[in-house]
C-alpha cells in the first residue's frame, strides 16, 4: 500500500500557505516561496520590514485612509511578500536566475516587474489578483503563470495543520 504524496507544486503552495501565516498585513496574507530545481531559495509573506512596526500593532495606513485594495501601494508600511523573498534571497546571497514562485496570490505589477528582474521563469499562485497590467507583463516577459484552485490542495487552511 502506498500513500498518496502531493505533487510538487501542490508541495510548495502549501508552504506558502504556512509561510503566509506570518504575515502581519491586516488586509491580506500572503505567502510567497522561491524555489529552484525543487529546492527552497527563500520565502517571504507580506509585512513591515525589520525594525518596522508591523500594521497588526501599528494600525493600517491604506484603511485609514480608505484605499481600496489594489491601488496606491506606495501607501504602505508593509512590503508584499514576493518583494520579501527576493530580499530574503539577496541578503543571504542566493541567486535567483531561473527560479520558480510559489504564491497564495498572484503577484502584482510591483511584485511583477521584480520577480522578472529576479529571472523567475514560472509562477504558480492560488488566488487571482485582479491586476491586468501585471498579467500582460508576465505573458510578454515570457514566464510560464499556473493557476491551482485551492479547493484541490489536501489542506485548505493552517488550522487544518495544527488540528
Amino acid at each position: 500500500m502506498s500513500k498518496k504524496r502531493p505533487d510538487w507544486d501542490t508541495y510548495f503552495l502549501l508552504i506558502a500557505k504556512v509561510v503566509a501565516s506570518r504575515s502581519t498585513c491586516l488586509r491580506r496574507d500572503v505567502g510567497a516561496v522561491l524555489v529552484k530545481n525543487r529546492q527552497i531559495l527563500s520565502t517571504g509573506y507580506n509585512g513591515a520590514p525589520r525594525r518596522i512596526g508591523h500594521c497588526d500593532v501599528k494600525g493600517c495606513l491604506r484603511e485609514t485612509q480608505s484605499i481600496p485594495s489594489g491601488e496606491r501601494h506606495e501607501i504602505c508600511r508593509g512590503s508584499h511578500a514576493e518583494i520579501n523573498a527576493i530580499a530574503q534571497a539577496a541578503s543571504n546571497g542566493v541567486a535567483t536566475q531561473g527560479c520558480w514562485l510559489y504564491c497564495t496570490h498572484e503577484p502584482c505589477v510591483y511584485c511583477t516587474k521584480a520577480l522578472i528582474n529576479a529571472g523567475c521563469e514560472r509562477i504558480v499562485y492560488l488566488y487571482p489578483y485582479p491586476d491586468e497590467l501585471a498579467r500582460s507583463i508576465m505573458k510578454e516577459s515570457g514566464i510560464e503563470i499556473t493557476q491551482i484552485d485551492p479547493n484541490n490542495l489536501p489542506i485548505n487552511s493552517f488550522s487544518a495543520l495544527t488540528e
